[in-house]
């Protein structure tokens, strides 16, 4: 069915862009700039500040064009059940809306600010850019319809000219202020108002001898050539009535007081309407055969008392609809800018010395400007209307959010049931798709687009806490207790590294932390923790918090403290037995060489708590020439010189599950060579252990990036036959001692590593 009568389709006739939007709080861009203007902003009481400009929205060009068709194919009771479904997912929004602000004053760029606080700026920015062009493309879209109920008086009138003109007036009154829009929308107020008045009023209609269709056949628009229809393509028609009750809600910042005013007016305003859209669905019943109600849009107009009056309240409503628009888009564009979502975001937060967003609204009437130049807006008209709906439903979204995670800081005085914010959501989507799938998957695609894209440059970050640290919380915990329930906390499958990493030196961690990312990227974590007497814990605190930043940049999930401790043995074993009831407690120790005999005696101590708590360790020595070398090659070394032992044995006897798992992960972060190199004590034994690492190989999934090398004797003895490698792996036997360490990273001629299992690693699983 084609909208000729206001140029534009159902879906925007009635005004589903949300009103104006204030500006009272700072953001990041232009705090300052706030803080000067707030005492000149005015605030405005529920009737003026929230039930005016809902109440109009609501009542919008459908009202008047579009009520006659939707009965005269539905019939009486038909079309209460389209108005019924209707305002049913409008009147859930609308709770969920006042249940939001009865929890929290909510900010500038009305629908945005909502969003941007609980899910996110992301989100808030996804949902908020489309919304604001698609609220600014609408005010074209009004005006096109103001210029077909003024060409219906006036035919002769160009229609460029009145377009034209028709902005300029509304732009003048936006540009000087919210409250001079405010004060014509009295005017407007009262038009409708007559209005509704001369139609009611009718002599003739309610004595009528019309008999009442109850239930329609749906003919469609005959008149158009348009044969049939449905009670959803009659929903799809009707349903953009139904909304625009986000009008007060924009007005939030320049309330007197938004948590009482938003729930009144604005539910108040979802009440009167639908009063008077039933009221008046029995008026037309009465007025006309449903043959002459689908194809006379203009049957109100007709057998009303004053027909003038009614097309003044036909034109007042389609100007007040342009103006709310134009009012509200650059409120969401500032709102944008404040939270750095837009490049140059603080040139659009300046507003005048009334608060007023000048700058925004010119880059807001350029863009109407462009709209009207292109003339024919009815290709994306749809599109339009579905950011206004996806808006609704994140803000459904957010309300079953906060309610489901039973956040302390979720306590509005209007408490919801679950259902009502669930309802809206699916009623939300389901009107999407009804009214128009194409379009709907389209919306959808560009909100995810912008998403993505704001998510990946960055943009928006460093705002205020969200729902979302709640929700991973919630989650985590969840998680957590599933894990203890299941008895699978040490799980091999679920097993990566999260290192304990003892800091005695900033500089020696420094040199470390290229090796430190290759192990724990992407999916491990370091926990930096620092051994400090008192009077070096403020300095060291300083140096690991800096590097842990570091890591955490680089991609590794790293925390760091601080511990005053009289001796680092100590520390270490504090924090060992402290981290031992964490549930992501460290599972290794990472340890440097110590390199004199005070730190040399420490070890063992270390080595034995280690095992005691079940934690790994990782034995770091860094050649002192070479250090990480090319980060080409890697060697991890096996002990395979009891031939006979099943592949478990093996590993589990060398002390080499926690050695490969290191060698699998170092060669992957590097991109390099991995090389298995195995040790055996008879040379006839060589054919065995090859056919053993190469089971190794499948059954541990090591790629086959490197070589294998079978070397016979005792290791010691047989490091300086190794292929050269920038990092060797070697699994600690028992006897082991520091002296043996040194030899090897002289023997190898590069870093090595000395690991100790802790029983939970298993390269096989």
């Amino acid at each position: 069915m084609s909208d000729t009568d206001t140029s534009s389709p159902p879906a925007l006739a009635t005004g589903c862009a949300p009103d104006a939007a204030p500006d009272p709080s700072p953001g990041p861009a232009a705090s300052t700039a706030s803080a000067a203007v707030a005492s000149a902003i005015k605030t405005y009481g529920t009737f003026a500040g929230v039930f005016t400009p809902t109440m109009l929205t609501i009542l919008g060009v459908i009202m008047y064009l579009r009520i006659g068709w939707v009965v005269g194919n539905a019939g009486l009771l038909g079309a209460v059940g389209v108005m019924a479904v209707a305002i049913g997912i409008t009147t859930s929004t609308g709770l969920s809306l006042s249940s939001i602000s009865t929890n929290t004053r909510l900010g500038a760029g009305g629908p945005y600010a909502i969003i941007s606080r609980s899910l996110g700026r992301e989100i808030g920015g996804s949902v908020g850019v489309p919304l604001y062009l698609s609220q600014a493309l609408a005010v074209a879209m009004y005006i096109f319809g103001l210029r077909a109920g003024w060409q219906w008086i006036f035919p002769d009138h160009p229609a460029l000219v009145i377009d034209l003109v028709a902005f300029a007036v509304v732009f003048a009154i936006a540009f000087i202020s919210a409250g001079l829009a405010f004060r014509v929308q009295y005017v407007v107020m009262a038009l409708v108002l007559a209005s509704l008045v001369a139609i009611v009023a009718a002599p003739g209609v309610w004595t009528s001898e019309q008999a009442l269709t109850l239930w329609g056949s749906y003919p469609g628009s005959p008149s158009e050539g348009i044969e049939g229809a449905d009670f959803w393509v009659v929903f799809a028609v009707f349903f953009p009535a139904a909304t625009g009750i986000l009008a007060g809600a924009n007005m939030s910042g320049e309330l007197t007081n938004p948590r009482k005013s938003i729930p009144l007016g604005t539910l108040s305003a979802i009440a009167i309407s639908a009063v008077v859209y039933l009221v008046l669905a029995l008026w037309v019943a009465k007025a006309a055969s449903p043959d002459e109600l689908v194809s006379n849009y203009m049957i109100m107009i007709d057998r009303s008392l004053s027909r003038p009056v009614v097309v003044a309240g036909l034109l007042g409503a389609t100007f007040s609809s342009a103006l709310s628009s134009l009012v509200g888009a650059p409120r969401i564009l500032l709102a944008l800018g404040r939270d750095d979502l837009l490049p140059r975001g603080e040139w659009f937060a300046k507003v005048s010395a009334k608060g007023e967003p000048r700058r925004a609204m010119l880059v807001t009437g350029a863009i109407v400007l462009v709209g009207l130049v292109l003339r024919d807006l009815n290709m994306i008209a749809p599109l339009i209307s579905m950011f206004f709906l996806i808006t609704y439903a994140v803000i459904n979204i957010v309300v079953l959010a906060e309610s489901s995670l039973g956040l302390t800081s979720f306590r509005p005085t209007l408490r919801l049931p679950k259902l009502v914010p669930l309802c809206g959501t699916l009623g939300c989507i389901f009107a999407m798709f009804i009214v128009n799938p194409t379009f709907s998957l389209i919306a959808v695609g560009l909100v995810l687009t912008m998403y993505l894209w704001m998510l990946k440059s960055g943009m928006g970050r460093g705002g205020a806490d969200d729902v979302r640290s709640g929700f991973f919380v919630a989650f985590a915990h969840w998680a957590a207790t599933k894990v203890a329930d299941l008895g699978i906390m040490h799980a091999a499958r679920g097993w990566k590294p999260n290192l304990l990493v003892p800091v005695r030196d900033a500089a020696t961690l420094r040199g470390e932390y290229r090796l430190l990312r290759a192990l724990c990227h992407p999916e491990g974590s370091v926990k930096l923790l620092g051994i400090a007497t008192r009077e070096t814990v403020e300095d060291l605190s300083g140096r690991i918090d800096a590097l842990a930043g570091s890591l955490r940049q680089a991609g590794v999930f790293t925390s760091d403290s601080v511990i005053d401790s009289t001796g680092f043995e100590t520390g270490v074993v504090a924090g060992m037995q402290a981290l031992g009831s964490a549930f992501f407690r460290p599972n290794l120790l990472f340890l440097d060489l110590p390199d004199g005999p005070a730190h040399q005696a420490e070890l063992p101590s270390l080595l034995l708590e280690a095992r005691r708590q079940r934690v790994g360790v990782i034995v770091c020595a860094m050649h002192h020439e070479a250090g990480s070398g090319r980060e080409q090659v890697v060697n991890v070394w096996l002990d395979l010189s009891a031939q006979g032992s099943s592949i478990a044995e093996v590993l589990t006897e060398g002390n080499s599950h926690l050695a490969l798992l290191l060698a699998y992960r170092l060669a992957r972060a590097w991109e390099a060579e991995l090389n298995i190199v195995g040790t055996i004590s008879r040379a006839e034994d060589e054919a065995s252990a090859r056919a053993q690492v190469d089971e190794i190989r499948d059954l541990a999934r090591i790629p086959a990036t490197g070589r294998t090398h079978i070397l016979v004797g005792e290791i010691e003895a047989v490091a300086h036959l190794s292929p050269q490698s920038d990092f060797d792996i070697i699994g600690l036997r028992a006897g082991d001692d520091l002296a043996f360490m040194n030899r090897m990273v002289e023997a190898t001629r590069s870093s090595c590593m000395f690991t100790l299992d802790s029983g939970n690693e298993n390269v096989l699983a």
